[in-house]
């Protein structure tokens, strides 16, 4: 990769090309200076309308990032942000104008020919060649300043330098003119990349590898633990406190238990111990404590955990939902209008969840409450005769609780059952 330099080294290779082509015994043209410097500049000595002299000057008048290098790199820094794993280089694509000066008829043209047709036979410069010209720069550089220039590290960097044209419609160019603040000359504007400049900063690097363990299988599942499916008992989609849940999953022999997450309520529980732990599946019983801070109703990730030498590591996560269950609740008729319910329910609730009471299609939110409870009351304002029996569920977080026996074919609404009037 290049130095910080890379930049001033590819003006100082292009200059020392041209330099070579325009100032040699074959040439027509006589001495030619080839200059790096702002146009301005080179304004602020013309009298009378001319140059004194003939003249090419390279200005670099844009740098932009070179996308596809820009994107291509791992990241450079680990999670926290801080810990530097690799330096990714700087990719830049450079931006040139070549301006002629010259004081006599077609002159400038002729200046002009020589530097295109040196660009378009050379649209790739090698390193053999960059590393000539930059031991070979005119003496405008001073001496500390051109060795520093040939430890850029410009030929060595993995892209080679490449020069293509560019395209610049008239606005373009009148406007880039007017902000240089200079007469316009014959310009003929190209591009250079790509220069790759890597930082030096401190990174951390792993240990070598002191021995490689491959193994082959027949197959194309993992050979790590890992959980495919969570079932809950009784063909239901969510599980309740008190059930037995099969996890199936492969190369569990090791499972000595499950931990059950739920980001939304801060809640982690691990639960031991498993019941009939097999290569592709075990069991466990969701516990039913009955008392304020047992796990909550809602969505979780579940993964089993396994002993790996002296740490216990998680398998992969499958999402796993503890619905509500009302217990013991059998209000048989109930009278339409201003209704005020309380429902006993398991597992206990927790301040903060979203809690409602459907009753057939008449949903009422539960009121407030700012400690755990087992015992939510629902007012339904306007609550409507509903003809007949119809199924009562909780929603909690989202997770109704069961009200459809799946045991039965055809399935059967189960539960509480209950009748507005």
């Amino acid at each position: 990769m290049s130095s910080v330099l890379a930049i001033a080294g590819v003006t100082a290779v292009l200059q020392s090309f041209l330099n070579v082509v325009y100032n040699n015994p074959s040439s027509v043209l006589g001495s030619v200076t080839v200059s790096a410097i702002a146009p301005d500049i080179i304004q602020s000595g013309v009298t009378g309308g001319g140059n004194a002299q003939l003249q090419v000057n390279l200005f670099l008048h844009q740098v932009t990032y070179n996308a596809a290098w820009r994107n291509s790199d791992m990241p450079s820094v680990a999670h926290n942000g801080r810990t530097r794993l690799s330096n990714q280089p700087l990719a830049l694509d450079l931006h040139y104008l070549l301006t002629v000066y010259a004081p006599e008829d077609s002159q400038a043209e002729a200046l002009l020919g020589y530097a295109v047709f040196f660009l378009h036979q050379n649209p790739v410069l090698s390193r053999s060649d960059i590393d000539s010209a930059l031991a070979a720069l005119p003496p405008s550089y001073p001496a500390a300043f051109a060795t520093a220039l040939g430890f850029s590290g410009l030929a060595d960097q993995i892209e080679m330098i490449k020069i293509t044209p560019a395209t610049l419609g008239r606005e373009e160019m009148a406007w880039l003119w007017t902000a240089l603040k200079a007469d316009y000359r014959p310009t003929f504007p190209f591009q250079v990349s790509v220069v790759l400049i890597e930082p030096q900063n401190p990174a951390v690097f792993p240990l070598p590898v002191l021995q490689r363990d491959i193994a082959v299988q027949p197959n194309l599942l993992s050979p790590l633990p890992a959980i495919t499916a969570v079932s809950p008992p009784n063909g239901q989609a969510v599980a309740n406190l008190g059930d037995t849940v099969t996890v199936q999953g492969t190369n569990l022999n090791s499972a000595t238990g499950v931990v059950l997450i739920n980001s939304l309520r801060q809640i982690q529980q691990t639960i031991t111990p498993l019941l009939n732990v097999g290569s592709t599946s075990f069991q466990f019983v969701l516990p039913n404590l009955g008392v304020p801070g047992e796990l909550a109703a809602g969505i979780y990730n579940l993964a089993a955990q396994v002993p790996s030498g002296p740490d216990t590591l998680n398998t992969n996560s499958l999402p796993f939902a503890i619905a509500p269950n009302i217990s013991a609740w059998a209000p048989g008729l109930i009278a339409s209008g201003n209704v005020t319910l309380t429902v006993p329910c398991t597992p206990f609730l927790r301040p903060g969840q979203e809690v409602s009471l459907i009753i057939g299609d008449q949903q009422a939110t539960a009121n407030p409450f700012t400690t755990a409870t087992n015992s939510p009351s629902f007012t339904y304002p306007t609550l409507q005769p509903t003809g007949g029996l119809v199924p009562a569920r909780m929603r909690v977080d989202g997770v109704d609780s069961p009200i459809i026996n799946m045991t039965v074919t055809p399935p059967l609404f189960s539960g509480p059952m209950v009748q507005v009037t």
